[in-house]
């Protein structure tokens, strides 16, 4: 299959794929009591399994049956998971293990730990999917078994236009398909093990749900934080709604709902210092508000004759230091002033460019690269520091959108001003100038700080020249304050949230409007929830108009107040709606007479650990902190902020996908030295065609092709999903649980390589054999475990607690995959020993159960207990054990060092000379020597001194 290679296109070589499943092939299960070394390349772990390692207690033969038997199962019955984790699926929802109790013990810690809940869509979770979840998980059985109450709730973000879309496409009620995307979201979930509970569980389609989402919205209302205004918006005729700016470019005014999150602007910023969240999210939230200080300026309109009018175009700066620099002013195409004030010269010229420039998206018409266009008006402004009148033009690179539609052009001191200037001829004039001196402002625009130039009107009494452009700017202000031209002025880039949509799949608002008057009346509270009418026709009418206005009855309404006719709001909410405050109902999820209960809310807030995409870092947490405050000011909730650590895992890519070019002769090109710009196409090549060289991927047959490797996010449309419920069947929960975690680092981007999966699984097999014993010849395992007796030694508890100490510390620091790799070197340990004492064994489940909770529950109800191991506590590190036992012992020869020994730190004297004597380095020294005396430090230092002929003899 060749597709055409776009010119631009960018090539990325990517490391090495993991190695194919062939080097990792299944090796026969040897006694626990034969040596086993691993060796580690960061992502999983290779036996290398000595065959003369066997001891006394070993039966060739019977190894060899096992080995067939295993083989002839294949890798899935390495151990029994297909039993196991059913089993302990089945118990742990039959006994509610995981359900956090209504009335709980609230003078133990707690622990909230949440995931950004899933948009249940028809196409399930693929294996990028858990990686969050499994996560969160971890963190929840650690923390319960620390003795913390913990909250994990699942849930389903479930209105919106997916949905909707499905049903217009099918004719199915779009209730219908996401109960049923629930159903199949909520099986994969259970599948993998995850310690939810389910009792909590909530969906933001219910009307027990909704009616808090509405009964926020009426809060809002009340606030004046809700209102109406004719805003121009972005209308898809094709979905029947608005769509975000950079999404389209037909834009049409509709009567809209808003949220005023501005008012809430600065408390968005201030509080974000205390909360510990990736930096980048937090400075993302703060560019995302762009607060400046600057000021607002008056530039009276004059005629093309000099004469002032009635009319004044309000500019915003955050630079009013350069007001004299300013030598032109920009509207946008949609400043309200425009048409008024354009000449009837230009006015053709300008009604065909804002013509073109409504045919743009926000981001086309503000890309840097992109070249500057735009219109003389025929009129000129005021400049109010030196009276000068300057033009007037009409560009699309200022949006009406931002500040007030209008800019002072400075192009000496502002590069796309700079770059306008030149185009069209316009005067550029320095008034900042750098503290190394010169610049050559037509060249190009010094956007920095410096000293005031140029800057001084006697008649009009501003002068700043040789002010700096702080002191300057305060300067301008006062002045402008003080004459009536302009003020001070704070301005942000963020807009009131536009909160209504078109569609029917989502939260009816809960207002009517008087049929006589229009007014605006909310809904009583005693009448929630206002839910959503029976509709078998959910297509666009086309109109504008949403379909719920096909709902007849269900609009035309009447005032119980007033008893006059009205009808309902038939907009509804955004999909953001639902999914700005869940996490409070998690609190108290059956409650029908309040929003949360206010001791469960002081309780359980905040929000400790909540785990998602990094594509969330604005909109959702941004607005889910909007309401979050405005519900502190209602007193709803005891604290300003709903989630205190935010953390963002990382992406799992497609498999490595390897792709060979050809020229328009059809000839291999390789990829290092092609020309892009030429005409080419490209072919997907299998991987059993592809070897590595050096940091590149070449083909086998030929490695002077070299191939383009590439990882992409997985996605149906690539062909690259792949499906959690093909790895659990063939290799199991537990398994797929630990290689998400050990692929890489957590927050980090990683490739998915289901070949990878292979090494947890054989870790995972191994450790079942250590506890439980090989197989028998039918390849079943025995029940119980093998022989677990004896004291542990010193050497054995060392190895445990600093297992302990390194597990603990990784889960707690979210950096699963050490952890992993702390219980890979126990395991490697403890098959090195002739016995396995019961107290090392039942730690190291404990420690394993987080991780892969079915085997750890099997291999503890094997150790003999009854219950589950999901309340028992953790181990905890002894530190005494993680302390060294044993030195590095200084050996001098009459006083001078002549090599090192390794001591336990109990180790006497005689027992140093004896090791030192031994040792190959030293003994040259001492071999037929007289020793006068020797002189030891313990710990410190071991000093031979000779008989003075032997130490003659020595030199010599």
């Amino acid at each position: 299959m060749f597709t055409q290679i776009q010119p631009a296109t960018r090539l990325q070589f990517l490391p090495p794929p993991l190695p194919p499943a062939s080097l990792l092939r299944h090796r026969p299960n040897f006694s626990r009591r034969q040596r086993s070394y691993a060796s580690f390349d960061g992502r999983r772990v290779f036996n290398c399994l000595k065959p003369t390692d066997y001891d006394k207690n070993t039966n060739p033969s019977q190894e060899s049956e096992e080995s067939t038997a295993s083989l002839e199962e294949g890798v899935r019955r390495a151990y029994p998971f297909h039993e196991i984790e059913p089993k302990w699926q089945r118990y742990w929802e039959d006994n509610k293990t995981f359900r956090t109790p209504d009335e709980i013990d609230t003078s133990k810690p707690k622990f909230y730990v949440l995931d950004m809940f899933p948009y249940p869509s028809g196409a399930g979770l693929h294996v990028g999917h858990p990686l969050g979840y499994t996560a969160t998980d971890i963190l929840a059985r650690l923390k319960r078994m620390q003795g913390f109450n913990v909250l994990h709730p699942m849930g389903w973000d479930a209105f919106g236009l997916p949905a909707e879309q499905y049903a217009i496409e099918t004719g199915t009620h779009p209730k219908i398909t996401t109960m049923k995307n629930i159903d199949r979201f909520r099986s994969q979930l259970k599948l993998l093990g995850f310690s939810y509970d389910w009792d909590r569980e909530i969906s933001t389609t219910e009307p027990d749900y909704y009616k808090w989402t509405q009964w926020i919205f009426l809060q809002l209302l009340k606030r004046g934080l809700a209102y109406q205004a004719e805003v121009p918006v972005n209308w898809c005729p094709a979905l029947g709604t608005v769509l975000a700016n950079e999404e389209v470019v037909d834009e049409q005014p509709m009567r809209q709902w808003m949220l005023k999150i501005t008012a809430y602007a600065d408390r968005l910023l201030e509080d974000l210092d205390d909360l510990d969240w990736p930096e980048s999210v937090k400075e993302m939230q703060r560019n995302w508000i762009g607060r400046s200080e600057g000021a607002e300026l008056q530039f009276s309109v004059v005629d093309i004759d000099g004469v002032e009018s009635d009319a004044a175009i309000t500019v915003y700066t955050t630079r009013p230091d350069t007001i004299f620099g300013a030598t032109y002013l920009v509207l946008a195409p949609e400043h309200a002033l425009l048409s008024a004030i354009v000449s009837d010269a230009q006015r053709k010229d300008v009604e065909e460019y804002t013509e073109l420039a409504s045919r743009k998206s926000d981001l086309e018409r503000t890309e840097l690269q992109k070249e500057k266009t735009g219109v003389f008006t025929g009129c000129y402004a005021r400049n109010p520091a030196n009276g000068t009148d300057i033009p007037i033009w009409v560009a699309d690179y200022v949006l009406g959108s931002y500040g007030t539609g209008a800019i002072m052009a400075v192009p000496a001191h502002d590069t796309r001003d700079h770059e306008f200037a030149l185009k069209y001829n316009l005067p550029i004039c320095g008034v900042v100038t750098p503290g190394n001196g010169s610049f050559s402002y037509f060249e190009n625009a010094y956007a920095g700080e410096g000293t005031m130039i140029n800057s001084s009107s006697p008649t009009l009494g501003l002068d700043i020249n040789g002010l700096s452009s702080k002191d300057a700017a305060s300067r301008v202000i006062k002045w402008l304050e003080k004459t009536g031209n302009g003020m001070k002025k704070v301005n942000y880039k963020l807009r009131d949230w536009l909160f209504a949509r078109q569609r029917y799949w989502g939260e009816p608002i809960p207002v009517i409007f008087l049929d006589d008057t229009g007014e605006c009346r909310p809904i009583s509270e005693a009448e929630l929830p206002l839910t959503l009418p029976e509709l078998d026709d959910f297509t666009p009418t086309g109109t504008g108009e949403p379909p719920l206005t096909k709902a007849l009855s269900w609009v035309k309404t009447v005032d119980p107040t007033s008893g006059r006719s009205a009808q309902r709001e038939t907009n509804t909410m955004p999909q953001w709606a639902g999914s700005c405050w869940y996490y409070l109902r998690f609190m108290d999820p059956r409650n029908s007479e309040a929003l949360v209960d206010k001791e469960k809310e002081m309780y359980w807030s905040p929000v400790d650990v909540y785990v998602g995409g990094a594509e969330h870092a604005v909109l959702h947490l941004l607005y889910a902190r909007f309401w979050h405050k405005v519900l502190y000011d209602v007193g709803i909730v005891s604290r300003k902020e709903p989630f205190q650590c935010v953390i963002n895992q990382g992406i799992i890519l497609g498999e490595v996908q390897y792709t060979a070019l050809r020229d328009s002769d059809g000839n291999l090109v390789s990829a290092d030295s092609f020309d892009e710009m030429g005409n080419f196409s490209q072919e997907s090549v299998p991987e059993d065609k592809v070897i590595k060289s050096g940091d590149s991927f070449v083909l086998k047959d030929n490695p002077n092709v070299r191939l383009i490797a590439r990882a992409h996010k997985m996605s149906k449309s690539r062909g690259n999903v792949v499906n959690p419920d093909d790895v659990v069947s063939e290799y199991g929960a537990d398994s797929l649980r630990l290689y998400e975690m050990f692929m890489g680092p957590f927050r980090d981007s990683k490739t998915w390589s289901t070949s990878g999966i292979d090494g947890v699984h054989r870790f995972l097999a191994r450790v079942w054999r250590l506890i439980v014993g090989s197989p028998s010849v039918d390849g079943k395992f025995k029940d119980g475990t093998v022989d677990l007796d004896g004291e542990p030694s010193p050497e054995q508890l060392r190895c445990l607690h600093r297992c302990i100490n390194k597990v603990t510390e990784e889960i707690e620091g979210t950096r699963f995959n050490t952890g992993i790799s702390a219980m890979m070197e126990f395991t490697n340990a403890a098959y090195k020993w002739d016995k396995l004492p019961r107290s090392i064994i039942e730690e190291f489940v404990l420690l394993l159960s987080p991780y892969a909770p079915h085997m750890a529950e099997e291999l503890w109800s094997r150790l003999g207990h009854s219950s589950s191991l999901a309340y028992e506590p953790f181990p905890k590190v002894n530190p005494a054990y993680l302390k060294e036992s044993t030195v590095v012992l200084p050996v001098q020869i009459n006083g001078k060092t002549r090599g090192t020994i390794q001591v336990e730190k109990t180790c006497t004297e005689e027992d140093a000379y004896k090791l030192a004597s031994l040792d190959s380095k030293l003994s040259k020294f001492l071999d037929g020597k007289t020793i006068k005396k020797r002189i030891f430090v313990p710990g410190k230092i071991l000093n031979i001194i000779l008989d003075a002929q032997n130490a003659k003899v020595g030199q010599r």
